[in-house]
């Protein structure tokens, strides 16, 4: 693609130097600049990009999108330099161009909330493959196209628009015809799905996440409320735009006010388009009379609590609005085998329950126990900790939370990054001591997340429940000085076979 065509989708953007310089990659991080590139130089909150043009030019990029306001950073570099009034807003649409606009070739479903949004997103996903379509899924957990998987995201849920963009682009070339995307506050807020013409957008809840990001409750809805916003502005590709909103969470009311798009809701307590009725366990499950105004059924769902029966809501009203009818719908959330890390069970044969979930701030965890509480004859053993750089609030409330609800907690590793792994779980402790737990009695600390799992399940006894959260999926701790690989299924696994030898 040559500069002055990338141009045009730009607006306000002007070229220095030759417009006709040919581009092969478009790339945010100096580090990975390859000879033909163009080198993005993003503003961030402890770098900016622009630092970084020279080292990219270095690396081979033939030219640079730029910021104006960032000139003497970059007018004496001898490379062509696209000129925009805003980097990061420019970025998805440069991104976009470069892969001939791949979001207009699919029928785009957005998911965004606080909690859900995961596991909310295979259902669908899978609800899609069911009736045999080939789908494009973009998670925390995965990302793939057509049962192909594609990059990891690293540290991201929401990569940055040239991920986003690129992988879109394998999806409508593998052949989907929809995709699904996990919408993060943070990636809406970020403009990292900007470009993604959205058809659909679903919010699983929303409850008060992220504010050492946003800073606010507002500035939190609001970067949820963008994904509303672009219904009204994303491609016409001959189906109606639609707004799934959960009835129940009074934010449902902000989000229709956002939209000009057609509205279905859900929900289990309020009245609602799709709702459900009559929920009993059923075993590792839940069964229950789903309501829908294209008739109704009677549904078994393969995980338990109205959380999950809340999302087969969702993504029922997401496939009709698809125009799928009730039967399939009804059958592919049957036979849904849940999202990786997500109320996963790990079953080798011992006589009590373990199970991995990424529940990972106090609401979340405090749902989780809840459910498991309810359902389980035995105790329920907590293993969890706190992820480092972020969240600070979380980790007196989580430690609150297990106090409440569970009979024994370990304390433990999550990703503490560069922060001191050991205050971290300090203050989770602090929380259980303040509701009166004792260390040693009611709960212990043992960093190394392998060990504390091990000595949570060597502890189990029949009919107690043990709950991994936090890590659901993820498959290292990362440290301030390195990391361990550990995968909470896969170690339990490991552990369960040593404990049990005879019963896998």
């Amino acid at each position: 693609m040559l500069l002055k065509d990338l141009a045009v989708h730009l607006p306000g953007a002007e070229i220095t130097g030759s417009g006709d310089t040919e581009l092969s990659a478009i790339e945010y991080d100096s580090r990975r600049v390859r000879p033909g590139a163009l080198f993005a130089a993003v503003p961030g909150f402890r770098t900016d990009g622009h630092d970084y043009a020279q080292e990219a030019v270095a690396a081979g990029a033939t030219a640079l999108l730029v910021q104006a306001d960032r000139r003497p950073k970059w007018a004496s570099l001898a490379v062509p330099c696209l000129v925009v009034p805003n980097t990061r807003e420019a970025l998805p649409r440069a991104a976009a161009a470069f892969f001939a606009w791949p979001a207009r070739r699919l029928t785009v479903i957005g998911v965004t909330g606080t909690d859900g949004k995961t596991s909310l997103c295979h259902l669908i996903a899978h609800v899609l493959e069911s009736v045999g379509e080939r789908i494009g899924l973009m998670t925390t957990a995965e990302n793939r196209a057509a049962g192909r998987a594609l990059a990891d995201s690293g540290r991201f849920t929401t990569p940055e628009s040239p991920q986003v963009q690129s992988m879109l682009a394998q999806m409508a070339d593998a052949g989907c015809r929809r995709a699904v995307l996990e919408a993060t506050s943070h990636g809406l807020a970020l403009h990292r799905l900007d470009g993604c013409e959205f058809d659909l957008a679903v919010m699983t809840n929303v409850s008060s996440d992220h504010m050492e990001f946003h800073g606010t409750e507002g500035e939190y809805l609001a970067a949820k409320g963008r994904l509303f916003q672009m219904l009204d502005t994303s491609a016409d590709k001959g189906l109606a735009k639609t707004a799934v909103l959960n009835a129940d969470d009074p934010a449902h009311r902000r989000f229709r006010s956002l939209t000009r798009a057609r509205v279905i809701t859900y929900g289990l307590d309020r009245p609602a388009d799709i709702s459900a009725g009559d929920l009993r366990p059923d075993g590792w499950g839940t069964r229950f009379r789903l309501r829908t105004p294209a008739g109704a059924a009677e549904v078994r769902l393969g995980r338990p609590g109205a959380f999950n029966v809340a999302n087969a809501l969702a993504a029922a009203a997401a496939g009709l609005a698809l125009g799928l009818e009730l039967t399939p719908i009804v059958r592919g959330l049957e036979s849904w085998p849940g999202a990786p890390g997500r109320m996963e069970r790990i079953d080798e044969g011992q006589p009590f329950s373990v199970v991995v979930d990424f529940a990972h701030a106090p609401q979340s965890l405090r749902r989780v126990l809840s459910e498991l509480r309810a359902n389980s004859r035995g105790r329920v053993i907590a293993v969890f900790g706190c992820i480092g750089e972020r969240e600070v609030d979380r980790r007196y409330p989580m430690g609150r939370a297990a106090a409440e609800l569970a009979d024994y907690t370990y304390v433990t590793d999550d990703n503490p990054y560069s922060e001191d792994r050991d205050g971290i779980i300090a203050e989770i402790a602090r929380g259980l001591r303040e509701a009166g737990k004792k260390g040693g009695h009611d709960f212990a600390v043992v960093p190394d997340r392998r060990e504390a799992i091990a000595q949570a399940l060597a502890m189990a006894v029949d009919e107690d429940v043990v709950l991994l959260a936090g890590k659901g999926h993820e498959r290292e701790v990362h440290l301030a000085d390195g990391s361990y690989e550990c995968d909470d299924r896969e170690v339990a696994r490991r552990v369960l076979r040593e404990l049990f030898p005879t019963r896998g």
